[in-house]
């Protein structure tokens, strides 16, 4: 049924239990699997003197957490024998850089995980699961 799935990787345990459970998926569907992680971008400001960490420290570490995080999945996909493609991409609004590489890579689902906030956090913080559900044009599965 699905071929080509696309798994959103922030490090997180939820995050982690949304790979296993993609790499399955991908598994029993003999389906390819892509893991993406995204980086947020250096906060530039009018001032950049006052920037704690300078840009390209800043650039390396986050090229560094996010490649550990998708090499966590290419791992774990590795032993089950599902053939995974690691990318990270930095984007300001990691929901949008997930639908488009979901696009690129002509994905035909988008496994997910929701830290399940609820009340004033979830509204205020917002949810990368939740912006990608309501934007997606492929099927969402969501782990929790």
């Amino acid at each position: 049924m699905y071929k080509r799935i696309l798994i959103s990787t922030d490090g997180s345990d939820i995050s982690q239990k949304a790979a296993q459970s993609a790499v399955a998926l991908a598994r029993d569907m003999k389906a390819e699997l892509f893991a993406i992680s995204v980086k947020e971008p250096f906060p530039y400001s009018a001032i950049s003197e006052m920037q704690p960490v300078p840009p390209q420290e800043f650039f390396d570490a986050q090229e560094r957490i996010s490649g550990e995080r998708v090499k966590a999945v290419a791992t774990l996909a590795s032993a089950a024998g599902v053939t995974c493609h690691a990318h990270t991409v930095e984007a300001l609004h990691p929901w949008e850089a997930i639908l488009d590489h979901a696009k690129t890579q002509n994905c035909d689902l988008i496994v997910m995980a929701s830290h399940g906030r609820r009340g004033l956090s979830a509204l205020l913080l917002g949810s990368e699961t939740q912006k990608v559900l309501t934007h997606s044009t492929i099927p969402v599965l969501v782990v929790r």
